[in-house]
């Protein structure tokens, strides 16, 4: 937990007040979560089927990275009664549900960017 007072939080307030988009990138920030919300928005809804989709994840990250997409009203948690134990599932909020073409947005730019081919240079006066 960060000191609210230390440099790093009155930076990090310094940049949301400057431009949405550190808001933006943070909400999603983290090695998992945009993998998480698209993996929702694929019907791996319930935490073992997350589980399952991002073998590599561990239990304790997933829940807390589920924990933080929840608290930025990303997804929200909704329990199935009709299950013995009440189960949870995660649905997309509309916040979640928009942020989907932006995520496949990214992962295009990436697939031509990543891999080092950039195409030309653009100049700007």
């Amino acid at each position: 937990m960060r000191k609210e007072n230390s440099t790093n939080a009155i930076n990090e307030q310094f940049l949301f007040q400057v431009c949405e988009l550190n808001s933006a990138i943070s909400m999603v920030s983290g090695r998992w979560k945009c993998q998480i919300v698209f993996s929702i928005s694929q019907g791996y809804n319930r935490f073992h089927l997350l589980k399952r989709k991002l073998p590599k994840i561990s239990e304790q990250v997933l829940g807390r990275q589920l924990k933080e997409l929840e608290t930025h009203a990303i997804i929200v948690k909704r329990e199935l009664p009709e299950t013995v134990p009440v189960g949870i599932e995660y649905v997309l909020t509309n916040k979640g549900l928009d942020l989907i073409p932006i995520l496949e947005g990214l992962c295009n730019w990436g697939k031509v960017y990543t891999g080092g081919k950039e195409i030309s240079v653009r100049l700007t006066s």
